[in-house]
C-alpha cells in the first residue's frame, strides 16, 4: 500500500475568535488525487490554509510523509516538499512570466521539474515567457500558478479553485494536466466548487459541512452517492 503523504487528525483552526474547522480528519496517500466537496463555507480552504499552518491558530495533527507539522511556520511546511496553490493565484504583477516561474526557491534535495518539462505541460508560458503577469488572461496565470508549484520540487500539491471563472477549454486542459501529474507520482489535493471538472479526476472524495466532514468515499462509490451529494452540495 502507497505511503501516507498526508495525514490530518482532529484538526482545529480559528481565524481570530471564529472557530472554522471542528475536528477534521482525512488521509491522502501518494499519488493519489482527492478532492475536497463542499458548499461556500463549508471550510474547505480554510482546511487547505491550516494545512499550510495559514490560519491564526489550529490545533489537532498534521503529519506530511510522516513529519509532524501543526507547529511549523508556513515556510518550513513548504520545505518539506508542499506546494500550494491558493484561489487568488499571487501572480506579481511586476515580474514575467518566466520570472514568476523561477521566483521561488527549489526544495532541497527534491526533483523540480526542468523549464523544458513544464513547458511542454504548458507551451503557453513559454509562448507568454516575457509577458507582465498583469498582461497573462486568467487561464494563463492559472497555468503560470500551478507551473510555479511544479517548479519547486513539491510533491504534495493543495490546489484551490484551479478552474474558478476560467474558459471550458482551459478547464479541460487542466484536468489534463491534473491526470498527468498523477501518472508521474504527484499527490494532489483539490478544493473543487466546479464538481463536473472534480468529479472524474479523483479517486477518493471527502465532503465537508460546517468545518467538519460528513461523508467520504471513492471513485467506484460516485454513481451510487449522487443522491446524498444533491442533497449536501445541490450538484
Amino acid at each position: 500500500m502507497a505511503r501516507e503523504m498526508l495525514k490530518v487528525a482532529n484538526l482545529e483552526a480559528w481565524y481570530g475568535e471564529s472557530h472554522i474547522l471542528h475536528g477534521v480528519e482525512l488521509t491522502v496517500r501518494e499519488g493519489e488525487v482527492v478532492t475536497i466537496l463542499g458548499r461556500n463555507g463549508a471550510g474547505r480552504t480554510t482546511t487547505l490554509r491550516a494545512i499550510m499552518g495559514m490560519v491564526g491558530a489550529r490545533t489537532g495533527s498534521v503529519r506530511i510523509d510522516g513529519i509532524e507539522t501543526v507547529r511549523l511556520a508556513p515556510h518550513r511546511i513548504a520545505r518539506i516538499g508542499v506546494g500550494y496553490c491558493p484561489e487568488e493565484r499571487g501572480i506579481f504583477a511586476a515580474l514575467s512570466a518566466e520570472e514568476n516561474l523561477l521566483l521561488p526557491p527549489l526544495l532541497k534535495g527534491a526533483r523540480a521539474m526542468q523549464l523544458d518539462e513544464i513547458h511542454g505541460i504548458f507551451p503557453q508560458l513559454l509562448e507568454r515567457a516575457a509577458s507582465p503577469g498583469t498582461r497573462l488572461s486568467g487561464g494563463e496565470q492559472q497555468m503560470l500558478a500551478v507551473a510555479r508549484i511544479l517548479r519547486t520540487g513539491a510533491q504534495l500539491l493543495l490546489l484551490d479553485e484551479i478552474s474558478e471563472g476560467l474558459a471550458p477549454v482551459i478547464v479541460q486542459k487542466l484536468g489534463e494536466v491534473i491526470r498527468s501529474l498523477r501518472t508521474k507520482g504527484f499527490t494532489v489535493v483539490l478544493v473543487e466548487q466546479n464538481f463536473r471538472f472534480a468529479a472524474p479526476l479523483a479517486d477518493r472524495f471527502y465532503v465537508m459541512e460546517h468545518g467538519r466532514i460528513v461523508k467520504q468515499f471513492g471513485q467506484s462509490e460516485l454513481a451510487s452517492q449522487m443522491g446524498s451529494l444533491q442533497e449536501l452540495l445541490g450538484v
